[in-house]
């Protein structure tokens, strides 16, 4: 046999091997076999190059070190999956895509608990695959991608195609990886999806290999075929790892049926799950209903409810936040909460401990909202014995200055503005994700730095480019990584206005509040000269906020911070989108009450906010719409009462289609 024929013959079996052992746990090769095998065809690529084929097993050894991670536009938008919690909203999804949709067919999947991954084939060829990030443009992870054996470089056929998954870590790799991890002197990482997505952003796609990730695969957004199972037929037939644990289903009990299914057998499950993914099967039917601004209206996302544990609360302990807050938070038993180790939960306030009447020595139970936050409950009164009641704090614990209540008297204040503590919070603040967004200045670097005067102020952070060699120096660092922090912070200039108004920590400014005032105002100069008056006329911003505001642009210190930064180079305009203008939503106020059968509620508040309205929870004299779909509550009375204007389920789909 010939070098060429020889390099052909071990790709296909090496290949077939992988998919055996690691699909369908059925190894066909013996580890010492492989490992023959796939030394020869390293040995014949290397004396024979130009024979080389690009779905070779050798393409996803792991040895590529990165700098940085390229980005990548998607050839569609990557949507994200509108969430139900409960049968009523699962039920009121089906009787949507019922009313639209003749006799339709559902097609339930496992949700998987990873990283979202795209995809790119050209004529069967593996091009790259990419992170989801905004939806928009994502990281390209290719390198790492390819060190998942059993996904091929190479599909069965040389077509273009496009396709989305999750990135995963097994139940089994998770805790190979902790305890090689324990074993190296390093914390261990708290539950498989962060393990996964981690892995699967690592510079150094070697440690990625290591971590063994897996993959499925479930969407193609242009696919040619006339069903979503269809869609999976065809991507299991191209070799591409697909769940085959999915069910079509008629109706709203088999839907049920399902999702009870895979409640009980979650637990059994090799990998993690967080829910069910129910989507109407037919794609022409899915193309009818479409998108909303956020999510697809076809599908939706059941999230199984939040795992509930009992452990003790050890402690009650205060920290100090940018704007002076005193927060009380609980020192908790370590315990397991939805995969992580939960230490810690915030008890926001006095008065939020006193209406649970929780205390130090309590057994509780504890949750994560939305499988994300950790959450105190309640007390379990039965096992109390041995507590103590919290005692107030009367100074702050970093500064010592004696505290304030807030006007609301809800909250307790630091009133010191030179407080180390607020100091730290507002610069971490400053550099978070949904504010400048650095990589880099994590929380305790930034703490680090402050003790050590290297950040004292905002400024400071733009002026560590002159510090390179000092900061080489210090644990942690080297060239490489200081150069990233670098790069970081200089791409950082170029944000949004909207980034910048909410990492400078105004008083109310929320991220929402932030981009509204960044697309009324255009750049930050228009702000900076606009009135308590005009400020009030803008919508979600009352009295208060509007005079926090215009305060702020008027203090010298303020002023003296935005003029540093703008000789710095930052930038100071909003680059978004500019809000779409209609007379019958923008500037006004809408309540939903009652179940809306072709929209749901998150669909119907894009729509509103997309044309410049606001949704907001509750009637008043203020509102101007109210949106009355199937059993509308009190709102709809109160509105009857108050005179203001009602929308049917008519009344919207008209303005809709108007739009």
């Amino acid at each position: 046999m010939n070098p060429k024929e020889r390099i052909e013959e071990l790709v296909k079996t090496l290949n077939q091997a992988n998919v055996e052992y690691y699909l369908h746990d059925n190894p066909t090769l013996t580890d010492n076999e492989y490992d023959s095998l796939l030394m020869e065809l390293f040995r014949l690529e290397d004396e024979y190059p130009e024979y080389k084929l690009p779905e070779s097993p050798t393409q996803n050894v792991g040895t590529k070190i990165l700098d940085s991670f390229d980005k990548i536009t998607h050839g569609t938008p990557m949507f994200s999956l509108a969430d139900v919690f409960n049968e009523e909203e699962i039920e009121a999804f089906v009787t949507r895509v019922e009313k639209e949709i003749e006799n339709p067919e559902f097609v339930c999947e496992l949700k998987m608990d990873g990283l979202g991954v795209n995809l790119t084939y050209k004529e069967g060829l593996l091009i790259s695959a990419a992170t989801r990030g905004d939806g928009v443009v994502g990281e390209d992870i290719t390198n790492n991608f390819k060190t998942i054996k059993y996904v091929p470089v190479k599909l069965k056929e040389p077509i273009d195609l496009e396709v989305r998954g999750e990135i995963y870590m097994t139940k089994k790799s998770f805790e190979e990886a902790n305890k090689k991890r324990l074993e190296n002197g390093e914390e261990p990482f708290q539950n498989p999806r962060n393990a996964a997505a981690g892995s699967a952003r690592q510079l150094d796609s070697r440690i990625a290999k290591e971590r063994k990730l897996d993959t499925v695969l479930y969407h193609v957004p242009n696919t040619l075929n006339d069903t979503h199972s269809e869609t999976l037929e065809h991507l299991a037939k191209l070799g591409l790892p697909t769940n085959p644990n999915y069910k079509l289903c008629k109706n709203f009990q088999e839907i049920k049926a399902f999702i009870d299914e895979y409640a009980e057998k979650r637990p059994n499950l090799p990998y993690e799950i967080d829910g069910i993914v129910i989507k109407l099967n037919d794609i022409a039917g899915q193309r009818k209903m479409g998108n909303t601004a956020r999510y697809p209206r076809w599908a939706v996302a059941y999230k199984f409810p939040a795992e509930k544990v009992v452990t003790q609360l050890e402690d009650i302990i205060f920290t100090v936040g940018r704007t002076g807050q005193i927060t009380p938070n609980a020192v908790l038993s370590p315990v397991k909460v939805a995969g992580s180790t939960i230490r810690r939960a915030t008890l926001h306030n006095e008065s939020y401990i006193r209406e649970k009447d929780l205390r130090i020595g309590d057994f509780v139970v504890i949750h994560k909202a939305g499988d994300v936050i950790p959450e105190v409950v309640e007390p379990v009164l039965e096992r109390r014995k041995n507590v103590s009641v919290l005692e107030m704090i009367t100074s702050c614990p970093i500064c010592n200055t004696p505290l304030v209540r807030s006007a609301s008297g809800i909250d307790v204040l630091c009133p010191n503005n030179h407080c180390p503590a607020r100091k730290i919070e507002g610069l971490i603040h400053f550099v978070s994700r949904p504010a400048m967004n650095i990589d880099g200045l994590g929380d305790a670097i930034i703490e680090d730095f402050y003790n050590m005067n290297i950040i004292t102020k905002i400024e400071d952070i733009y002026n560590l480019k002159t510090k390179k060699e000092e900061l080489i120096e210090l644990e942690g660092f080297g060239n490489k990584s200081v150069d990233n922090l670098l790069t970081s912070i200089e791409a950082s200039k170029s944000n949004s206005l909207e980034r910048l108004l909410f990492a400078l920590g105004i008083s109310g400014i929320g991220a929402k509040t932030a981009k509204v005032l960044a697309k009324k105002y255009d750049n930050i100069d228009n702000l900076m000269n606009a009135s308590v008056e005009e400020l009030t006329n803008i919508k979600d911003i009352g009295d208060i906020l509007a005079t926090n505001i215009y305060s702020y642009f008027q203090e010298e210190k303020n002023i003296e911070l935005i003029n540093n930064l703008k000789e710095i180079g930052i930038n100071m305009e909003y680059k978004g989108e500019k809000t779409l203008n209609n007379s019958l939503i923008s500037n006004k106020k809408f309540v939903i009450t009652g179940t809306i059968s072709f929209m749901s509620r998150d669909e119907i508040k894009a729509l509103i906010e997309k044309y410049d309205g606001t949704a907001v929870d509750s009637v008043s004299k203020k509102t101007d719409v109210v949106i009355v779909g199937d059993s509308p509550g009190s709102k709809y009375d109160k509105a009857l009462k108050l005179g203001i204007e009602i929308w049917n389920e008519e009344k919207l789909k008209e303005v809709i289609d108007n739009l």
